[in-house]
């Protein structure tokens, strides 16, 4: 198992240091600064392509993963497949438990991302 992060920010100008500390427990962390609306994020495409089995991805918000509620519940779906379980930090979200799948996908339904 490795637990995985991911950190984004939407423009040069914004830093990723924040981020960085509360993603500082993960063993590989994939790193991007690109607008959530571009569909070119080859870390994410790199982070997603690198998690197996048993992993924990982890990102601080929602809205640091996804660029809309489609693209989080694709990403939410590739993630299940994988088996490679989900945690978002500050809506304490954790999809290694029924409950856990359930506050995603509601999230994901109400919350814009």
């Amino acid at each position: 198992m490795t637990i995985v992060g991911y950190a984004r920010v939407s423009s040069r100008g914004q830093s990723l240091a924040v981020q960085q500390d509360r993603l500082a427990m993960c063993e590989e962390l994939y790193e991007e600064t690109a607008s959530a609306t571009r569909y070119d994020r080859p870390q994410l495409q790199a982070c997603l392509s690198y998690v197996r089995k048993h992993d924990v991805l982890i990102v601080t918000r929602l809205d640091r993963l996804a660029r809309s509620t489609i693209h989080l519940c694709q990403i939410g779906q590739l993630l299940e497949k994988k088996q490679v379980q989900l945690r978002v930090l500050d809506q304490n979200i954790a999809t290694s438990d029924a409950t856990g799948r359930l506050v995603f996908h509601l999230l994901g339904a109400i919350c814009p991302v």
